[in-house]
This record gives C-alpha cells, structure tokens and sequence, in this order.
C-alpha cells in the first residue's frame, strides 16, 4: 500500500496501472466510513500478492487528484487498468463485495507470476525463459543483478521494457550504483555532489545523465527535486 500525492500520482497511478491494476482509495482523517473500508481494501488487496495494487490519496492534502477523479464524496474508490478508470465505488460496502470488486481486478497467476514471486534469481531467470518481457520479472531481475554487481547485464535487461517511471529508476540505480547512487539515496554529500555536476552538465555528457540519475533517485515526491531541476533547467538553458 502507498500513500499517493498530487506530485506522485502520475508515476504511482497512471505508470503503475500500464503494469498492475491499481486500486485508489480517496479518504480522509474525518471522514468515519473511511476508518471502516480502510483496513478491508487493505486485506483484500493484499491477499492478491501484488496481482493487484492500493494506493491511498488524502483528499484534504491532495486537491489535484480529487479534481481529476471529480470526487463528490468519501470514501471513493477507483480501479484503474492501463492509465484509465474500469470500476469505481463510492461508500464503505461490506467485505464480500469488496472482494468482488478486486476479484474482478486480479488476473489469475500464471506459472511466470509464481516464478516471479518466489523473487529469487534462478526463478526470476526461468520466469523470463517463458516471458521474455514480463515487467515484474525483467524490474526484480534488474535490481538482484545490481545488488550483486552486474550492472551492465541490468541495464540490457531493462531495455527489453517500455520507459516507464520504475524503469527510469532501476536503470538509474544501476548507472549510480557503487557511486553516487550511496550519496543520491543518503544524505551525506548529496548536496556536494550536484553542485559540482552541476559545473559540468553543459559540456559533460556524463555529467548530465548522472546529475539526472540523481534527481531519479530523489523521488517525484522529494522537495528537493524542484529545486535542482530548476538549477540543470538555468544551466542548460
């Protein structure tokens, strides 16, 4: 379950959905039959192992995605598929139709999802063997490998996906790993190290994809994001 913002909402929803269906659940603090669905999607949710996705979106802090879903009243809860809505309900129903409501969401798992949530490479390998480009495998594969060194044989994996906002990420972990990846996740020198890209970005090739790496890393939802785009942004620009 993840907590979605109006700056998140496009990588966590919209990105998310091309690979997942992702179930957004609108509340908020006051809102009492909120209380009640809550902890149900949640368990009904989970129960999927990631066949299907829950995103929540406080509707007091988050104006922008209530406007988009032209939220009336809460809780209300949408399911969307490939960047676009397929069910919705408004209201804290029961379990049982809330299970329906994800029942109808969750794909049966094939052998490749089951290889795939063993997670362990060897399965994630074989899960590959049979799906050239299933997502979940190609991502989980890519991030074993970089833990383990193997970043060039990572990144040529990915190339097998579609761009997508956890493609970009997992790609840029790779290309920092070892490196400044430690500094862009951390906090020690992070600010050290994107001045002194910053110097360079102009005429530095390399310089400029791994300031953009680290601004990757950063996370849409980080303050500081907006801060050194805007400084690549005057310096390229």
């Amino acid at each position: 379950m993840t907590d979605v913002t109006d700056a998140t909402f496009e990588r966590d929803v919209l990105d998310r959905s091309v690979d997942v269906p992702v179930v957004v659940d609108l509340w908020a603090e006051w809102c009492g039959p909120c209380r009640t669905l809550g902890p149900i999607i949640e368990r009904v949710v989970a129960a999927t192992n990631g066949r299907v996705e829950l995103v929540k979106v406080d509707v007091d802090t988050n104006p922008r995605v209530s406007a988009t879903f032209n939220v009336q009243s809460i809780p209300a809860v949408f399911a969307l598929k490939d960047r676009r809505i397929v069910d919705s309900f408004i209201g804290a129903l029961p379990e049982a139709q809330v299970q329906a409501f994800v029942d109808k969401l969750a794909p049966a798992m094939s052998e490749v999802d089951i290889l795939v949530t063993k997670g362990d490479e060897a399965s994630l390998r074989q899960a590959l063997e049979l799906e050239h480009d299933h997502p979940g495998a190609v991502v989980a594969l890519a991030d074993l490998l970089i833990d383990g060194g193997g970043v060039e044989e990572a990144l040529e994996l990915l190339k097998r996906l579609p761009e997508t906002a956890e493609v970009r990420r997992v790609a840029a972990r790779a290309r920092l790993s070892g490196g400044a990846a430690a500094e862009a996740d951390g906090e020690v020198g992070l600010e050290e190290r994107f001045e002194s890209l910053l110097g360079r970005v102009k005429d530095d090739e390399g310089a400029r994809q791994e300031y953009l790496d680290m601004l990757e890393l950063l996370g849409a939802d980080d303050p500081r994001r907006a801060k050194y785009r805007r400084a690549l942004a005057s310096r390229l620009y």
